[in-house]
């Protein structure tokens, strides 16, 4: 028996889910084990084709095979029945597969270590391996189906319900988020919208959001800006002063050397993209310099 011959530490004994809006074009994966970097291994998208996750005895080659048929037309299902037909160790295997249209279809191999399953629903699937219970998995699609907003958080806020839920029985050490859409990718010149690993941290999943939450600050477009007068602008004077970018908080104007010095600052901290030359602030740049 191939269950016989496998170390088990080699195994990829994880949850995650694959999900997409089609609505955006968003497709991503979001994965959470006890596995160093398991970010490397289980994870595969293409923007507008769709997603993979592969798992358990995990095959790598899932990932970049999946996308290729998903890409030539084929359905979810075909593509996960061509994938581990002719696998001889699929009965280890786990792998989930959807496409741009939000059509899903999974497959649990029948000797992956209890507990291991997984929940196809609205546009996701939801999978597992030597997990608490079942329940780790209903937990991760339930919280995907109710939740609204950008992909990468449904995906994290259904990553964390199944974590509650029990999780992986052996621990936690890993997890990661990838999430792709056509020209999202920074400076439009790719289409990785969000691409976020915690590789070994006692609380990945915890890591992972404090990560997402720097990616929208300095990853994501501006929203909202607030002008540069009255309080506010003394404020920053202050500010800048603490930070010794600016020599004095008497500076009566803001045109000259309190926008350098604010420039100055925006950049180097990496606000390059909320940066603007009219009289006005960010409002998450403001707040990151109150917290200086």
């Amino acid at each position: 028996m191939v269950r016989e011959l496998v170390d088990k530490s080699k195994l990829v004994a994880t949850f995650s889910i694959v999900g997409a809006d089609p609505e955006t074009g968003e497709v991503g994966v979001a994965v959470q084990s006890k596995f160093l970097a398991v970010g490397s291994v289980v994870p595969w998208a293409k923007a507008n084709v769709g997603a993979v996750a592969t798992q358990s005895w995990a095959n790598t080659a899932y990932g970049p095979e999946g996308l290729a048929l998903l890409e030539q037309g084929m359905a979810p299902e075909e593509v996960v029945a061509e994938l581990v037909s002719g696998d001889p160790g699929r009965n280890l295997r786990q792998v989930a597969v959807i496409n741009a249209k939000g059509e899903a279809s999974a497959f649990t191999g029948e000797e992956c270590y209890d507990w291991a399953g997984h929940k196809v629903g609205k546009h996701h699937s939801a999978q597992g391996n030597i997990l608490v219970s079942e329940e780790t998995v209903t937990a991760m699609s339930e919280k995907f189906e109710k939740t609204e907003g950008p992909l990468a958080e449904r995906l994290l806020k259904a990553l964390e319900a199944a974590q509650h839920a029990g999780g992986d029985s052996r621990g936690k050490q890993s997890a990661a988020l990838y999430v792709l859409q056509k020209g999202a990718g920074y400076g439009g010149y790719n289409d990785v919208k969000v691409d976020l690993r915690a590789d070994d941290h006692p609380e990945p999943i915890e890591e992972l959001q404090r990560l997402y939450e720097l990616h929208k600050l300095y990853g994501m477009p501006s929203e909202a800006f607030v002008d540069i007068e009255g309080a506010v602008f003394e404020e920053i004077k202050q500010q800048l002063v603490k930070l010794e970018l600016l020599g004095h908080a008497d500076q009566p104007e803001y045109e000259g050397e309190v926008q350098e010095a604010l420039k100055t600052f925006a950049l180097r901290e990496n606000f390059d993209d909320r940066w603007t030359e009219e009289r006005k602030i960010d409002d998450k740049v403001l707040e990151f310099l109150r917290q200086q």
